[in-house]
């Protein structure tokens, strides 16, 4: 278990709660009381601590190299049911960008999601969750597949960004997300967006149009991260943590803003303390929608998604 600096009393806690047990099992000493003590110790401050958290924290929880990744939610979801599909027919497949056909309860679903890797090899190899333009071609592709046989689509976001190299610059990496935007708002079935991990810039965006745009409680969705915010603004990294303040981009500052629609409440201690608990949390949502979506004519469908974004930034001074 890894444990990020805000963690660190929670830590001192379980391995003293790790030494007393090792203490009764290899003494006669009743240690049953301390156990106890130490236990509700550690549960008063696991629920202080993720209580109040910062922006930056939720920032650092998103990141938290144990969180579950899109790949694990789809497994999780759809069990052995999920077929994934690959390329844009153009260029390549990208690694970072995966997509694919899958099952809920019986329902069909086209999904799509950013790949992080867990390791220094698969996040090489899935570039860290940074698409190149065939990612997003490769989305639109199954977008309009999805469309074609009247599948939902359902897209996960955990990206810190589109890839920024030069190559994918040439090959039009700009063009590639503003057309997913273009096409995604009439797109003729219901689109489920779910944020959960970082939702950053247009990298986010690219697949993040939808009638219903889901956060976890410790994601976070912005134009910017608050390093590269720090830097602009204050030409060092130091200041990452007013950044994120300031940037207002947490579950509750989105949701208050009316940029998403509902908050999936995370377990205490992130998503990745309790795995199954939060897949469960995800599918149960994305069904519930998916249902009130399923009602709608296919018109009426686009035409409250493009108000949904018209609407989004009118100010009435």
């Amino acid at each position: 278990m890894e444990y990020l600096d805000f963690e660190l009393p929670i830590k001192e806690l379980e391995e003293q709660l790790t030494k007393c047990v090792i203490i009764g099992e290899e003494s006669d000493v009743d240690v049953t009381q301390t156990c106890k003590k130490i236990e509700k110790k550690l549960l008063e401050t696991r629920k202080e601590i993720y209580k109040n958290l910062t922006s930056w924290q939720r920032v650092q929880l998103s990141r938290h190299p144990n969180r579950p990744y899109t790949l694990d939610y789809i497994n999780a979801l759809c069990g052995d049911t999920f077929l994934e599909l690959h390329g844009d027919r153009n260029v390549a497949d990208d690694k970072a960008m995966i997509g694919g056909l899958g099952k809920i309860n019986d329902q069909s679903f086209m999904f799509i999601g950013q790949q992080k890797g867990y390791n220094t090899k698969t996040r090489q190899y899935r570039n860290f969750g940074m698409a190149n333009p065939e990612g997003y071609r490769k989305a639109l592709r199954l977008m309009k597949s999805a469309e074609k046989f009247n599948v939902p689509v359902v897209c996960f976001i955990d990206t810190p960004g589109a890839y920024a190299g030069i190559e994918a610059e040439e090959r039009g990496q700009g063009e590639a997300i503003a057309r997913n935007i273009l096409e995604m708002t009439r797109l003729k079935v219901p689109i489920i967006v779910v944020i959960i991990g970082e939702g950053a810039s247009g990298g986010a965006l690219g697949i993040g149009v939808g009638d219903k745009v889901l956060m976890l409680e410790n994601t976070w969705y912005s134009v910017i991260s608050p390093e590269s915010c720090s830097s602009i603004l204050w030409r060092s990294w130091e200041f990452k943590e007013q950044a994120a303040d300031a940037l207002k981009l947490t579950a509750p500052d989105m949701k208050k803003m009316k940029i998403v629609d509902e908050i999936v409440k995370e377990p205490i201690g992130g998503a990745h303390s309790d795995r199954e608990n939060t897949f469960e949390a995800v599918k149960s949502k994305i069904f519930e929608h998916f249902q009130e979506l399923e009602k709608l004519s296919p018109k009426d469908l686009v035409n409250k998604r493009m108000d949904k974004y018209a609407s989004m930034g009118v100010f009435n001074g």
